[in-house]
């Protein structure tokens, strides 16, 4: 029998964020979740393997690294490590005076990993929020928020996306994975993908296979249902109009869909959430 994953919770019930220095003692993990938090992690030392998902990241500091609730991570680390983590309820981002705050946090949970070039401000930015949130936060605090905000939009300021300009030297099958993450509106087509990466449906298929053990049409799936759930959680937006940014026109086929990958329609995985 297959042992369930486990669901570690780092935060107190009571408490709606949490700031505090990486754990040097934690080199090792085993595979799990969280149970109702976004959690931001900042390391300035440190090497290994984080593992997200079915992705493995070298860890190569200074590097952040992004956690959704719904994902399942583990470390796997050589040396010691440093820096911060932060973790954030939903409830947080309901009491949050600045509703961008939830705007970027949604933005940021597009990707889940990032280097990062600028790491004076964002040592700085976490080791004043550490410093105000050494009290219990259970209620709006505009100084936190203030700090998080700054925190969160230098974050998006660093972001290297990819512009297309090396397109000739990244493997399609990155190059693919690279168009799902960045684009604004993601097609439910291997084919619109296909031509863009120049290629036959048939041959990106046979890519993916040998470079995930997926077909293309399961690659781009992981990434609908991702973006579906970010829409879920971090938008107010209705089930159809999710549907339609990802390309379903019919709201009913949307709810099919969702259903078949995650076992839960999309309005009972929103009320689940955080």
């Amino acid at each position: 029998m297959i042992a369930p994953i486990a669901i570690k919770d780092k935060i107190s019930s009571g408490r709606i964020i949490k700031i505090a220095p990486f754990k040097k003692g934690v080199r090792v993990t085993s595979p799990h979740k969280h149970h109702n938090y976004f959690e931001i992690v900042f390391l300035s030392k440190g090497t290994g393997i984080h593992s997200i998902d079915s992705q493995k990241y070298k860890i190569i500091p200074p590097i952040i690294f992004f956690v959704r609730k719904e994902q399942i991570h583990y470390w796997d680390l050589d040396t010691e490590p440093d820096g911060y983590v932060l973790i954030i309820k939903k409830k947080f981002v309901e009491l949050s005076l600045d509703k961008e705050i939830k705007t970027l946090l949604y933005k940021l949970s597009k990707t889940e990993m990032m280097l990062l070039k600028d790491t004076a401000t964002v040592t700085t930015l976490f080791q004043l929020l550490v410093k105000e949130s050494v009290q219990d936060i259970t209620a709006s605090n505009p100084i936190v928020e203030g700090l998080l905000k700054a925190l969160l939009a230098k974050l998006l300021s660093e972001d290297r996306s990819f512009t297309g300009n090396n397109s000739a030297e990244i493997d399609i099958y990155h190059l693919f994975r690279e168009m799902l993450s960045q684009e604004g509106r993601l097609k439910n087509s291997v084919s619109h993908y296909a031509t863009l990466l120049h290629t036959s449906p048939q041959n990106l298929n046979a890519i993916c296979r040998r470079a995930a053990n997926l077909s293309a049409a399961g690659v781009l799936s992981e990434f609908i249902i991702s973006e579906a759930k970010r829409l879920l959680i971090y938008t107010d937006k209705t089930i159809s109009e999710i549907g339609f940014l990802l390309s379903f026109s019919d709201s009913s086929h949307f709810v099919k869909y969702f259903k078949r990958f995650t076992g839960q329609t999309p309005k009972i995985f929103r009320l689940e959430q955080w």
